[in-house]
């Protein structure tokens, strides 16, 4: 979706009482799958949402609507644990948690363990731990080896056997505005992130 063929985005979802999820979904090229868009000024809604009285229910309560129109519901959330990620895992029935396979890998996932538990100790009790996702990893360097060992040793089961590898067609796609299955269906990407989906849907 071009940002600026957008009436309203995601940013208006959370921030705006009046509107409504309905109004936010818009349909894509691909059958069955409808996205809501999002701006620069998504990140405006922190500050918009502190001192909100139903700030971490926002998402939740304005996807009830449409809830039961779709098999699935997929929300992704910036790299940090602000309101922005507090209201998907308090909308959300399971937690994904994707980590680089680099250096610093484990750095914060104590944070984010912590805020999941808080999560299910009031606002959503039903939340579930689905797994963890090692991404960009490039298997031919000793340390990415190291990183998805430790990872292993940290989290155990909860790893998916799926890796998402680095890729250049991964990285190429959003460019063209396409998904990999589209741009690049027999790339190593598409198998990959097939591959988790399959992962996905069984565990779920």
């Amino acid at each position: 979706i071009n940002p600026h063929e957008m009436e309203l985005s995601a940013y208006d979802l959370l921030v705006d009482p009046g509107v409504t999820a309905d109004r936010v979904i818009r349909p894509t090229a691909i059958d069955e799958l409808d996205i809501v868009g999002s701006r620069i000024a998504v990140a405006k809604a922190e500050a918009k949402l502190i001192g909100e009285f139903d700030s971490h229910f926002r998402l939740k309560d304005k996807l009830a609507a449409v809830r039961d129109l779709y098999d699935y519901v997929v929300i992704d959330t910036p790299p940090t644990l602000g309101i922005l990620t507090v209201n998907a895992m308090v909308a959300a029935t399971h937690l994904i948690v994707p980590i680089q396979s680099s250096y610093y890998a484990l750095e914060g996932t104590d944070d984010l363990l912590d805020t999941y538990q808080k999560i299910r100790a009031r606002p959503n009790p039903d939340l579930q731990f689905l797994g963890v996702l090692i991404t960009l990893h490039d298997k031919r360097t000793n340390l990415a080896r190291d990183v998805r060992n430790q990872i292993r040793d940290v989290f155990g089961e909860k790893v998916f056997n799926t890796t998402i590898s680095k890729s250049v067609r991964l990285e190429e796609s959003p460019a063209y505005k396409q998904s990999i299955f589209s741009f690049a269906p027999r790339s190593s990407g598409a198998v990959e992130y097939y591959s988790l989906s399959e992962e996905v849907i069984g565990r779920v």
